[in-house]
């Protein structure tokens, strides 16, 4: 094993990293879809209280595991779970934490480069006198979308190309003189571009559009909550879902970060300062752009049948406009500009399991070890671009996005607790702490946030129809009767085996989407044994320098 002299800059520089690293796209798009497609208000109450009982326990955990491991020189989760458990298992269950990056990388660096493209488009005025229709057209056409086959867009195309080497050249550079610098200009940036954006909606108010159109009844849909609904377990499965995509829990993204801490640096408000910066973003600054803003132009009713991701490219540029041309460049700029600082910020996150691994293990350079990720990720990324249409993209994001994330912090959080051991556990936790860490959060990681993360877990596999807590009683009561279980289409056993459609590889002698998910599907299966092999050999090469 190779010995790195790799090292965090400064403390302010971890933070902003770890920051930027759960500061991603879906503070901005996907946490106020959520919000409006479960409750609205109601939705902030099961999201904060699986922050507390989830979220910051498993912030800890990780950055606990994190340090503890590169106490022995390791910073990737393989050989960090290796080394509190000696068990042979765990260091390969452990490749979920460079996998989980590598998948979750290959699709996100995509969405990463429309937004440097849309950035570049407002700040030229492109966005000028713009209309729904129009940006609707604007972004089929870039994506290639309504083609009917395969999807070609090569502009969007060269752009992925563009955005992934900016992010192998920085990661080339390592922690301290990459990742860590543009963490101390893209974070602040970034909170200043949302906080001008928030400012423009708060004082945008009454537009006279329609009835409802005004800023202030969208945010008062995303903060008054109807707490008749709150018993629903469909919006608390999406609360605690949301939780895990916005901190970045369950990736080993934090294991390799926190690997570099110094053994006697302080963890816990570390990771408490880089959580609750996410969740200011998120909760502040995320909902006070795109939903009161299409609000006030467009009225509730047609956010709430319309919400979607595809709102930052084909409706935000149309709001923007609405305030003039010179407020419509700036807001486009600094509403792309932020998608891709978040973006990158999160995408260099996803790429130091890697490289972590690669030094450790095989001794490569920053420059080899960067460039044969950023050829990996171009070869994984291929099929979300060319299948785009056909579920690719969204399957994709589905298993390395969702599931693969669920499964590993439900690991990693019962190896911690009940494998390692509380005892030891919490002591590294509170060791070197720079706050007294609530003892409340002991009994919390061993016993609450596992069966959270279980409950969550088991929902997920048998998720009936559309998960409203009528629909679990509806089917229970037709499994009981002999008429089966109603699966939802997004259950994962549904989406493994095809329950509701059967597998159909062919129709009308063409080749159906489900044939190219399935492929897909076997093509990351390859890519995570592909990795289960290079850790084995790193273990036998690491046999070998313990006999010599």
């Amino acid at each position: 094993m190779a010995q790195t002299s790799e090292s965090w800059g400064s403390r302010v520089g971890l933070i902003l990293a770890m920051a930027g690293n759960a500061v991603g796209l879906g503070n901005f798009l996907r946490f106020p879809v959520q919000a409006v497609q479960n409750g609205g208000g109601t939705f902030i109450i099961p999201y904060l209280v699986s922050f507390l009982l989830m979220g910051i326990p498993l912030l800890w955990v990780e950055w606990a595991m994190g340090r503890f491991g590169g106490r022995y020189g390791d910073h990737s989760t393989p050989f960090i779970l290796d080394n509190m458990t000696h068990k042979r298992f765990w260091k390969y269950f452990g490749v979920f934490g460079i996998f989980t990056n590598m998948g979750v990388m290959a699709y996100y660096t995509y969405i990463e480069s429309w937004t440097l493209t849309y950035t570049f488009k407002a700040m030229s005025g492109g966005f000028i006198g713009t209309t729904l229709e129009s940006l609707d057209s604007t972004f089929n056409s870039y994506v290639d979308l309504g083609s009917g086959g395969l999807n070609l867009p090569v502009l969007a195309f060269l752009s992925f190309v563009l955005t992934l080497v900016i992010n192998i050249a920085i990661l080339s550079r390592g922690l301290s003189a990459g990742v860590e610098k543009v963490a101390k200009i893209a974070m602040p940036v970034l909170i200043g571009f949302g906080a001008f954006l928030a400012i423009m909606s708060w004082t945008t108010g009454s537009t006279g559009r329609c009835d409802d159109c005004s800023t202030y009844v969208g945010l008062n849909y995303l903060w008054n909550p109807d707490f008749s609904t709150l018993a629903n377990p469909k919006i608390w499965l999406a609360a605690a879902g949301q939780i895990f995509f916005t901190l970045s829990v369950g990736m080993g993204t934090i294991h390799c970060y926190s690997s570099y801490v110094r053994q006697k640096d302080d963890i816990a408000l570390n990771a408490m300062s880089a959580g609750w910066m996410n969740l200011f973003v998120e909760v502040v600054l995320g909902s006070a752009v795109v939903v009161p803003i299409a609000v006030g132009y467009l009225g509730l009713d047609w956010v709430v049948d319309n919400v979607g991701f595809m709102m930052a490219f084909k409706t935000m540029p149309f709001l923007f406009d609405q305030w003039g041309p010179i407020l419509s460049v700036l807001a486009g700029v600094a509403w792309f500009g932020l998608l891709f600082f978040a973006g990158i910020t999160s995408s260099l996150a996803m790429g130091t399991p890697w490289m972590g691994f690669v030094e450790d293990e095989f001794g490569w350079s920053k420059k080899k070890g960067a460039l044969l990720l950023g050829l990996a990720i171009f070869i994984m990324g291929l099929p979300t671009i060319f299948f785009f249409e056909k579920g690719v993209f969204d399957d994709y994001d589905y298993w390395t996005g969702t599931v693969s994330l669920v499964i590993f912090a439900l690991a990693e959080v019962i190896l911690f607790a009940w494998v390692f051991g509380m005892d030891k556990g919490w002591e590294e936790i509170t060791a070197g702490a720079d706050m007294k860490v609530p003892k409340i959060y002991r009994p919390i990681i061993k016993y609450i946030t596992p069966l959270f993360i279980g409950i969550i877990f088991l929902t997920s596999l048998f998720k009936p129809l559309n998960g409203e807590f009528s629909d679990w009683s509806t089917a229970f009561s037709s499994l009981f009767s002999g008429h089966g279980w109603p699966w939802a289409n997004d259950s994962i056993i549904n989406q493994v085996f095809h329950l509701n459609t059967g597998v159909h590889w062919m129709a009308d002698g063409k080749l159906t989407d489900m044939f190219y998910v399935d492929m897909s599907r076997v093509f990351l299966i390859l890519c995570f044994f592909g990795l289960i092999y290079m850790v084995r050999v790193a273990s036998n090469l690491r046999k070998k320098q313990a006999a010599s």
